[in-house]
């Protein structure tokens, strides 16, 4: 009641602005009753909805009937469960790094619209540095700012790996001399400020979503997918098509393209780091999607798979099946969608078309496989929830890293020499996907276990062949190849021309200096404005 008159409360008039009702006197109830009295003319043609959180306390039932209730609920792990905003997120890494300066390192791979550092927590022995045949892994929080889940979840996973491994636990230490690990916490920082300010109450389900200029970062990068099955039905020679390293289409790289400085600067990092391994975190839904998450004929959903389609199963599965609260039998869908039907996990395009995605550009363009992570039915959850959701994602987050130690790995040398064979192309007979050996010439082929006939040719080079065996162990199968140079008469002829790489690389390399050179044009024009702003 409201004095003497029973109370009204006014919900919203659309559904991306949450209203906030507070009851006039603290109300202690078992169970509360929700009777809509009118409805807005909202425009869909006569549809309604309702959505109510309720907010509050659970308090000890006096008679203790419910024993849950009086039962601690969370984590034991001593870590700082709470939203974090962009100043206390610096504060809280720089803290990590302080407490494990020769396992961690703080760097940016660039900065926002409106000049957020975009911020990485480096875990390894030996931070700063890539080491010959140690694979690199990458988690992204943020794509999307009120999706704040994976932001806490990173935070949680650098101090608990810290902790840890100060410790002594042998699986964190493993994992952290094994392997150069890379944590973005937050891929949007000014779509989540303003997401924070609103809080997780009042939080609407796109605030925050979008860049500072209005881009969604999950469609945001180039689409290379149209770009490789246009020249599948183009060329009728198959052995002429490309299946890796695709090139940045020329339109991508002007200046005037609509790409998120965010969204660049994410590009540079992945050309940067030889990446075997990552992941990228969202919210409001719980499954785990896999590659491609672009349907072939911009069909609103199809099941579009990969070459590596059991692998990435299986990268889904390793996340999924961990993951206390996708793996819990009876729990409630969030929507609409029934995900427990597919133990959880969905190729991407099936569940629906995102051109642009970062798992695609990641697979295409470099050598990384990538999935997407969807972590809770609320983009924004309490604070009280953190402690539990860490629960949830603890041994997932553990897990998945350590899928990057599976398959093949090696070294690319000259057989004379030596030297390691950058850009040598590994191919994998039946499955048309081929990756590249990095500048020292180490490689890593992320495969399921069985017996596979392995191919490794460079420019320069005859090709040679092995066959190589994937066990069931939780570490790789080295297949380390030697390559003789082709006979001198053919390698003068290769110096006559110049030596230079194949077509298909120059152009990937002339489009990201390209890339790079808007980029940094466009970072120099805005600064150039900020400070005359400043002026006047």
């Amino acid at each position: 009641m409201n004095g003497s008159k029973e109370a009204v409360f006014e919900g919203n008039q659309d559904a991306e602005t949450p209203v906030l009702a507070l009851f006039n006197t603290s109300t202690v109830a078992r169970y509360i009753r929700i009777n809509p009295q009118t409805w807005y003319q909202n425009g869909t043609e006569g549809s309604i909805c309702l959505r109510a959180e309720v907010l509050g306390c659970a308090t000890p039932d006096p008679n203790n009937i419910y024993a849950w209730q009086t039962e601690p609920t969370g984590s034991k792990d001593k870590l700082d469960f709470r939203h974090h905003n962009y100043n206390e997120m610096r504060k809280l890494m720089k803290l990590v790094n302080e407490e494990c300066p020769d396992i961690t390192r703080i760097y940016s791979i660039g900065k926002s619209y409106k000049g957020l550092k975009l911020y990485v927590m480096e875990i390894s022995d030996n931070p700063g540095k890539h080491e010959v045949g140690e694979p690199e892994f990458r988690y992204v929080a943020g794509m999307h700012g009120n999706e704040v889940l994976g932001r806490e979840l990173l935070l949680n996973l650098m101090q608990h790996m810290c902790q840890e491994y100060k410790r002594g636990d042998q699986r964190v230490v493993h994992l952290v001399k094994e392997t150069r690990i890379h944590l973005l916490p937050s891929m949007n920082p000014d779509g989540y400020e303003m997401a924070f300010k609103k809080g997780s109450e009042l939080a609407g389900w796109a605030l925050g979503r979008y860049s500072y200029e209005g881009i969604d970062m999950n469609h945001n990068f180039a689409d290379l997918n149209s770009v490789m099955w246009t020249a599948i039905e183009l060329e009728t020679d198959r052995s002429k098509i490309i299946n890796h390293y695709f090139p940045i289409p020329e339109p991508y790289t002007s200046e005037e393209a609509f790409v998120a400085p965010e969204t660049r600067a994410v590009i540079s990092w992945m050309q940067d780091v030889p990446f075997v391994l990552g992941a990228n975190f969202h919210g409001g839904e719980l499954v785990v999607t896999y590659p491609y998450d672009m349907t072939r004929d911009w069909a609103p959903r199809e099941h579009t798979p990969t070459p590596d389609e059991s692998f990435f199963r299986w990268l889904a599965t390793a996340y999924a099946s961990t993951n206390q609260a996708m793996s819990n039998p009876n729990r409630r869908p969030c929507h609409n969608n029934d995900f427990l039907k597919y133990n959880n996990i969905i190729n991407g395009a099936d569940w629906h078309n995102v051109p642009g995605s970062m798992n695609d550009f990641s697979y295409l363009h470099t050598n990384c496989f990538e999935v997407t992570v969807e972590l809770s039915c609320d983009k924004f959850p309490h604070a009280s929830e953190l402690p539990m959701e860490w629960q949830n994602n603890r041994e997932s987050l553990l897990v998945y890293m350590e899928q990057v130690h599976r398959g093949i790995k090696g070294v690319i040398r000259d057989k004379n020499t030596g030297v390691g064979i950058a850009d040598a192309i590994i191919k994998v007979e039946d499955i048309d996907h081929h990756i590249r050996s990095v500048v020292d010439g180490d490689y890593w082929r992320l495969l399921n276990p069985g017996e596979y006939k392995v191919t490794v040719s460079a420019e320069g080079y005859l090709p040679s062949s092995r066959t190589c065996w994937v066990m069931y162990d939780h570490h790789p199968t080295i297949c380390d190849f030697q390559l003789a140079q082709v006979p001198k008469q053919r390698l003068k002829d290769t110096q006559v021309k110049g030596g230079k790489p194949p077509k298909d690389l120059q152009l990937r390399q002339l489009r990201t200096r390209k890339l790079r050179f808007t980029t940094k044009v466009i970072n120099q024009r805005r600064a150039a404005a900020k400070r005359t702003k400043k002026v006047r």
